[in-house]
């Protein structure tokens, strides 16, 4: 379970720092400037991951098989860190 968090949260924080790295190299080079408007495209598909991370682990529950699946994990880190990147856009 501690290795499963551990892979979640770095999916998280992986996705949340190359957005923001991706953001400061569009700043760079548009002087000053980033995309306007991304938070709701991004919380929207944050979203559509948590509901299919949500989903795998039912499917795998029904199906009876084991937690430790990959492509769980990582929805659900793409899920989170999309909501963290909302919430710091928000600042």
């Amino acid at each position: 379970m501690l290795v499963r968090l551990a892979r979640i949260a770095a999916i998280a924080v992986g996705f949340f720092f190359v957005f923001t790295l991706s953001q400061q190299a569009t700043a760079a080079r548009n002087f000053g400037q980033t995309t306007a408007g991304l938070s709701w495209p991004i919380g929207v598909l944050a979203f559509v991951f948590l509901l299919a991370a949500f989903g795998n682990e039912r499917l795998n529950k029904l199906r009876g098989l084991s937690d430790d699946d990959l492509r769980t994990d990582f929805l659900w880190g793409l899920g989170v860190g999309g909501i963290a990147i909302v919430l710091e856009r928000l600042q």
